[in-house]
């Protein structure tokens, strides 16, 4: 049987090194956040952009009413 030069064979195989134990789940959270930062920055500016823009839009009705 011929094996190819670039495949190991079964018992040349690393044998994949797992955790013993599970993460926490604050390590588990920072993780998550940290791999989803950009999304989250880009969210959080939308969202202050979207609040700050009906603030406004709030404020100058709230002083056209009282002119009126």
């Amino acid at each position: 049987m011929h094996t190819s030069r670039h495949t190991p064979t079964a018992d040349q195989t690393p044998e994949i090194q797992r955790p013993a134990h599970k993460p926490s789940t604050a390590r588990r959270a920072l993780g998550w956040i940290a791999r989803r930062r950009t999304a989250l920055l880009y969210n959080a500016l939308r969202g202050a952009a979207c609040a700050t823009g009906a603030g406004v839009i709030g404020l100058g009705f709230y002083v056209i009413r009282q002119q009126i």
